[in-house]
């Protein structure tokens, strides 16, 4: 049977950026099933053919004769040349091939997690340094907040949950960030399931305060299912938290996942003075500051400087010095392979509400993450 070819042209600003992850899903995972693999990206050329018009309709026509059509002018001379390609091999002309610097520069993520973990609120800080919003949403705003980006049904911004999945994109040094913002409650679970099938990455997020909870469980068993490349990031540590080597017993011992701390938090709750980076050895100390903007960095300072002691008092300097030590000695040092296999997961803490370790995660996953499947 012939199926109908739809077409959906996305355009605008911040405001029209959002696309619902059911549809993302499907254009990631099904649109080669009824569309021709070189018509894929032009959505101005399917279009011009109209909307009932089948795939065997469309499926022989060249740039061409699409352009004769009304469509979008001529491809450009490295599109012909993949156009020329399949022609001449058959065998080859279902697969779309992309750009292998497009591919390179791309990152999928799904961020994971139980409701009120603070999954929409690092959403909004992403999406702040990735300079895709100028101030951070709330989900409980104030008068002189704004409300969140991926928020955008009215019931979202009245229950302050996420209902629906949505898709953001955003550029960051050079990379293209598609960040997908699932709901965590329940109810709306088989939204989340669709979405982390289009998803290459998972970033499970945990509150800090109360460890794995029954929907992270969840989430992170289909993720190890599927050998999905899993990134955990242990929020909510300006508020009092667990210590975080139970935290990382209770991933290890639930799932079986070994995990790489890679950034460490220097205190919890007021005494949080920032993190460790176990990378190069550097601290980098916040000042708390205005929650909708960037985070102020009062210093990056190596581990050895005989200044930090002062910096951050004696009794966190000796703390941080001998779990620096015991990480060392126990820890299994992080090897990229094993991540992106679904077998070992970076790990990071840090405070999404206070951009506390924000933009350190944003840099190391572009990093580590695996780029479209």
């Amino acid at each position: 049977t012939k199926q109908t070819v739809c077409c959906v042209w996305c355009s605008g600003g911040a405001d029209q950026m959002r696309l619902p992850a059911v549809l993302f899903t499907l254009l990631l995972s099904e649109a080669d099933a009824f569309l021709p693999p070189r018509l894929l990206p032009r959505a101005g050329q399917a279009s011009a053919l109209g909307a009932t018009s089948t795939s065997d309709e469309v499926a022989d026509l060249t740039s061409e004769e699409v352009a004769a059509k009304g469509g979008k002018a001529a491809l450009s001379d490295e599109d012909k040349a993949v156009e020329e390609s399949m022609r001449a091999n058959p065998a080859t002309a279902g697969v779309y091939a992309a750009p292998a610097s497009e591919i390179a520069r791309r990152r999928n993520l799904a961020i994971i997690a139980h409701p009120d973990a603070g999954k929409t609120t690092l959403t909004e800080k992403l999406l702040l340094y990735g300079g895709a919003v100028q101030q951070a949403g709330a989900v409980r705003s104030r008068a002189d907040q704004r409300q969140t980006t991926s928020d955008w049904m009215e019931l979202e911004k009245k229950r302050g949950i996420s209902i629906t999945s949505t898709v953001l994109t955003f550029e960051y040094q050079g990379n293209q960030v598609n960040l997908l913002d699932t709901p965590g409650h329940q109810d709306f679970s088989e939204d989340t399931y669709r979405t982390l099938a289009a998803a290459d990455n998972a970033v499970c997020l945990v509150d800090a305060a109360k460890g794995l909870e029954p929907q992270t469980r969840k989430l992170l068993e289909v993720c190890r299912l599927s050998g999905k490349p899993i990134f955990t990031f242990c929020n909510k540590l300006d508020r009092p938290a667990l210590e975080p080597l139970e935290l990382i017993d209770q991933i290890e011992g639930e799932f079986g996942l070994t995990c790489c701390p890679v950034l460490w938090p220097i205190g919890d709750g007021p005494r949080f003075q920032g993190v460790l980076d176990r990378e190069d050895g550097t601290v980098h100390l916040f000042a708390r500051g205005d929650r909708t903007g960037r985070a102020e960095n009062l210093a990056v300072m190596k581990l050895d400087d005989p200044d930090l002691e002062d910096a951050i008092g004696p009794e966190l300097y000796a703390k941080l010095l001998e779990d620096a030590e015991l990480l060392d000695d126990l820890i299994e040092p992080l090897d990229l392979e094993r991540v992106r296999s679904g077998d070992q997961t970076p790990m990071f803490f840090g405070s999404a509400m206070n951009n506390f370790g924000v933009e350190l995660f944003l840099e190391k996953f572009l990093r580590y993450g695996t780029t479209p499947q």
